[in-house]
This record gives C-alpha cells, structure tokens and sequence, in this order.
C-alpha cells in the first residue's frame, strides 16, 4: 500500500468535524485547514475548542472556526445543527470510550448516546445542507460489538464500559450501511464512507472507569499508538479521495491497527442491511428524526 499522506487541495470546501478539540479530531481540522478548507470544529467546550483552534496555523486560504454542540444531548445537537450553513463533508469523529455508567434523558447508555445517536441526529438534520460526503468514523473495536436494541440502557445485562464502547462503533457501521443504501435509493449526490483510525496516541480513555485503562489514556497511548496525525489519515482519505460509498478506510499494516491508509475489514454483522435497519428505525424512534436528503 502506497504511503498516502498528502491531503489534495481543498480550496473554497467546507468540512465539519465532531470532536475537533484533541487527537484525531484536531489532527483532521488541522490537515483540512492547511489544504485550504473552511473547517468547523464541533467541540462539547468551547473554551478547549478555541485552545484547540490557537494551535492551527491555516494554509492556502484556509480558516477555522468553533461551533459547541453536546452529542449526547439531542436538545444541543438540534440547536447547534440549526446554525449550520451548507457544507461539503461532515466528518462524524467524536466519541468516547470507557466512560462510567449514565443514561441519558432518552433512557439510552452514554456510549450509544454520544457516539451513534448524536451523530444520526446530526447527520440527518446536516443532509440537506450537505454538498458531497459524510464520514463515519467508528473502531477495530467494532468486531467484537454486540449491540442489543432491546436493551440500550444495559439495565439486562449489566454494565460493561468497554462492550457499550464496542457495540456503539458497531452502530457506527451499521449506521454507514444504511445511510449509503438510503442515499443509493434516494438518489442523493451524497456519498458516505467510513473509517477508524487504528491504536493512535489520544486521550480517549481519561475519562475510563479502569484505573490501567485511564492511566493508558492520560499517557496517550505514547508507546505503542500512532501519532494523531497519522491516526487521522484514514478520516482523511475517506472524506478527500474519490472512495464509492460504503467503504471503509483504516491502517494497512499489522492487525490494521497500523500504517498508511487503505481499505479496512469489517464484520458481517456490520454489514447486515436487516440489522442496520432495524438499528435506523430505533434510531428515529429515539430522536423523533429521520431521513432527510
């Protein structure tokens, strides 16, 4: 696999990116902005966000700007979509991993809430407005996801963190799968694709209900993940090249936690078009919001 890592120009395109304040999420609006693009970065605080901001140094015509949105609350994730203009490509990159048990107002657990259904939301109230491509950002992890739509709140089977975290970037695919079959159908100049970024050095998991995991997390994964940037080629890819929809892009080399960007497996589960319905008609039960190209 060639070596990609050169964002191609982007001048006068508009891309948002969720959870823009650190890691990967800043590493993309920071490529985006230094290839020209117009980034809005859609962070939870806006004080980190524009601490965030301060570090890039824009190129080419480039600029960023902040927007703050909660993902898992629907309430913000409406408001702030309201203040969106048209874009080019949303790139759907927030999340959270091992965090302690808590519910949202929607009875529905925090992983799920953040990672999936605030993105659902977001994406779907953004499609009219969106010009060319959304990108769904989910995890290796996905493969050993079991996500259950009886029992969103673990109330059945008890709460693991790193499960919840594993079955919301199932959702994540499965979400990608239906969302490119809609478009498909609609027909919408509007592609999706997908990607993960590998074992890459962020601090994902300080907010971890395991002491090891939340020590890992505030180091960053120095010694054995990539670099953010690198982390980011595979978002990057996704939402610059001219990939058909419903691909996913991650690290090429070992265990496909590693490398340079290229096509990545995912499991048959992510792909069932039964489940990633019936995960969609959840989804819209949940938020009150549907499909909306």
């Amino acid at each position: 696999m060639s070596r990609w890592k050169q964002v191609p120009p982007q001048p006068s395109r508009t891309f948002l990116v969720t959870g823009a304040s650190s890691g990967v999420g800043l590493a993309t609006a920071d490529a985006l902005a230094q290839a020209g693009a117009r980034v809005i970065m859609a962070v939870r605080n806006r004080v980190k966000g524009e601490e965030a901001a301060a570090t890039i140094s824009p190129a080419n015509g480039g600029s960023v700007e902040i927007g703050v949105v909660d993902l898992a609350d629907q309430t913000s994730v409406r408001t702030f979509a309201a203040t969106v203009g048209e874009i080019d490509v949303l790139i759907n990159n927030a999340g959270v991993l091992g965090v302690p048990y808590e519910l949202t107002p929607e009875g529905v657990e925090m992983h799920f809430a953040t990672n999936h259904l605030g993105h659902y939301s977001l994406t779907n109230l953004l499609l009219p407005r969106i010009r060319e491509r959304v990108v769904v950002v989910a995890s290796a992890s996905h493969k050993t996801g079991d996500l259950q739509l009886d029992d969103l709140d673990w109330a059945r089977r008890g709460y693991k963190a790193y499960a919840a975290y594993a079955a919301s970037k199932l959702a994540n695919l499965q979400f990608l799968t239906e969302l490119d079959r809609r478009l498909r159908e609609a027909p919408s100049p509007v592609r999706a694709t997908g990607a993960h970024p590998g074992t890459t050095g962020t601090n994902i998991t300080a907010h971890s209900t395991s002491r090891l995991r939340k020590a890992v997390g505030g180091w960053g994964h120095q010694l054995t993940g990539m670099p953010p940037w690198k982390g980011a080629l595979p978002s990057l890819y996704a939402a610059t090249e001219d990939v058909p929809g419903n691909s996913y892009i991650g690290p090429t080399g070992m265990f496909e936690l590693y490398g340079w960007p290229g096509p990545a497996s995912r499991t048959p589960a992510s792909l069932d078009t039964a489940a990633s319905r019936a995960l969609w008609d959840r989804s819209a039960e949940l938020t009150g919001i549907d499909f909306q190209a």
